[in-house]
């Protein structure tokens, strides 16, 4: 036991002494995006009003893993409704969607450090009787503070990947322990589970449920706003979405989008930058490539010249899904790992994606095999793909209609999640509606 609280100790002084290097790096990133250098005190731990708990917290890092949370949340707040939710994020464009979807139902602030001084105040200032993690962030004095508190820690939606196994698995003096403080570990796959298991976890503490992904939330008149946004802005237009796009991803796609213009006239290019950041950049490079370009900020829309539609809002990208006709998601043609597949494919928009996708490898391997998304190797396959599926309708029709049933066939994390938050709440806890 005292070797343990050596080795959080050292990793505690560490952290302190990071500080300066971490709020340096907050104030860099606010540069192009103010919102960084906002409420930087809640990253501390300090609060300006006082917050009456306890709550049922959760946290998602960023967009992706608060979007994965939303149902959740939702029938969590439907099956409790006495309860109080807090959300915490790390990002901005995380904080800015929880604002979005969830309002006024949650409080919502950004998770502080990892230290100890800053893990305290946030835990006396909600009194979380329930931490429920999402996908993989593992911190030591936080685990290790609920768990002295009695208060039930969960990661659900966990997964691993073999860079972030291979990192772990060389602190486990640190890694192990912190794990023993979690109750459950729900992971997307078995593969997911063994990984956990393999850095420390106990066997009877995980289980594979599933991805919550799947469980995705759909607003029932989304795809008419869609229509109706489509008719009003583009026209006849054929409309691929490049979603979730990353750095020296996008001259990929306009490099292609003069040649594919060629076959397809009424070709209009999407592009969804990933982070908002990245906005102007992005537009300087459509114009840099001479291509003529229409922001959804101006609020124009698209005339029979206009070749690139840049998303650079936030929280529009589902709504921008139901607009397309085609959809490459991002993140997979440089080394990211992939990114959500799933929305368009539930919206019913033909999906493909490229060769870097070891975030969602299990997904790769599943919708390939139910052929019902398309996988690009290189810019001759995407050439070759976007006019088989623009010039073949039956094949278009094919990967709309195999996508829907991938992800109706996947469907149940959601319910199992919501069994095994409820077996922690207690049954003593839950109010009926």
């Amino acid at each position: 036991m005292l070797r343990l609280n050596i080795l959080r100790t050292l990793y505690s002084v560490v952290f302190y002494l990071l500080l300066p290097l971490i709020f340096g790096r907050l104030l860099w990133r606010s540069i192009k995006a103010p919102e960084y250098r906002n409420r930087y005190w809640e990253r501390l731990g300090l609060y300006r009003q006082r917050f009456e708990g306890p709550f049922v917290w959760f946290h998602a890092v960023s967009v992706g893993e608060a979007e994965a949370a939303f149902p959740l949340i939702k029938r969590l707040q439907q099956d409790y409704p006495a309860k109080k939710f807090l959300i915490t994020t790390t990002t901005p464009t995380g904080s800015s969607r929880v604002q979005a979807v969830l309002a006024d139902s949650v409080t919502h602030v950004y998770l502080p450090y990892d230290t100890p001084d800053s893990v305290a105040r946030f835990i006396a200032a909600f009194r979380p009787e329930l931490g429920v993690v999402m996908e993989t962030e593992i911190w030591p004095n936080l685990f290790a503070t609920c768990a002295a508190r009695g208060i039930p820690m969960c990661i659900v939606n966990a997964r691993l990947s073999d860079r972030s196994t291979l990192g772990y698995a060389k602190i486990p003096s640190l890694i192990k322990p912190a794990l023993a403080c979690v109750s459950q570990i729900a992971t997307q796959t078995r593969e997911d589970a063994e990984r956990f298991m393999s850095i420390g976890a106990k066997r009877t503490h995980v289980q594979s449920v599933g991805n919550l992904k799947f469980d995705i939330d759909i607003d029932p008149h989304l795809l008419d706003r869609g229509r109706q946004l489509k008719q009003e802005y583009f026209a006849e237009r054929f409309v691929w979405i490049i979603a979730s796009t990353h750095k020296n991803e996008e001259a990929i796609f306009l490099g292609l989008y003069p040649k594919l213009k060629a076959s397809i006239p009424e070709l209009l290019l999407l592009l969804v930058p990933r982070h908002p950041e990245r906005f102007s950049e992005v537009e300087c490079q459509v114009v840099g490539n001479d291509l003529k370009l229409i922001t959804r900020s101006s609020g124009l829309k698209c005339a029979d010249e206009t070749d690139v539609f840049l998303l650079d809002s936030m929280g529009e990208l589902k709504l921008f899904y139901a607009v397309a006709d085609l959809a490459f998601v991002g993140g997979s043609m440089v080394p990211v790992g992939g990114h959500n597949i799933l929305e368009p494919a539930a919206l019913g928009v033909p999906v493909m994606f490229g060769p870097y996708m070891d975030n969602f490898r299990e997904i790769q391997s599943n919708v390939l095999a139910a052929e019902a998304a398309v996988q690009c190797f290189n810019e001759a396959e995407i050439l070759s793909n976007v006019g088989n599926i623009h010039q073949n309708r039956a094949a278009r029709d094919a990967l709309v209609q195999n996508g829907l049933q991938f992800v109706a066939d996947n469907k149940g994390a959601l319910d199992k999640i919501v069994t095994l938050i409820a077996s922690l709440l207690g049954p003593n806890n839950a109010t009926s509606a």
